[in-house]
């Protein structure tokens, strides 16, 4: 996913391979299956070009990483406890990023409220 999410585009198997084998050596059947694989799990789409397909990725990757996110999050039998774990775990950078998203979506509240009752 990394490959696809790096062009922003569609790509073919061909395309992948060729970045990966700079980096070691990899065959066009992996990196074909592993691609047909995140096609049937729904991560990616193809579409046909000729005898190949091009890839392209369904989500973004920070909606993935938000989705993977959300799902541990919904997995804990003690979500407000699993947060502050994580919390505790992030760098002053990720806090600060944190603080910033925190902030954006109060902007897009409607009439500034924070869409929780009484607050």
């Amino acid at each position: 996913m990394t490959r696809v999410w790096k062009w922003n585009r569609p790509v073919t198997v061909r395309e992948v391979l060729e970045d990966l084998q700079r980096e070691r050596s990899i065959a066009y059947t992996t990196v074909m299956t592993v691609l047909d694989n995140l096609h049937q799990k729904g991560w990616v789409r193809r579409e046909a070009e000729g005898r190949a397909y091009r890839y392209e990725a369904v989500s973004t990757r920070a909606a993935y990483a938000a989705a993977l996110m959300n799902e541990a999050w919904s997995a804990s039998d003690n979500p407000a406890a699993a947060l502050v774990a994580f919390f505790g775990m992030m760098s002053e950078g990720q806090r600060e990023a944190l603080r910033d998203a925190m902030r954006v979506v109060q902007l897009d509240q409607p009439d500034g409220a924070s869409g929780e009752a009484g607050r």
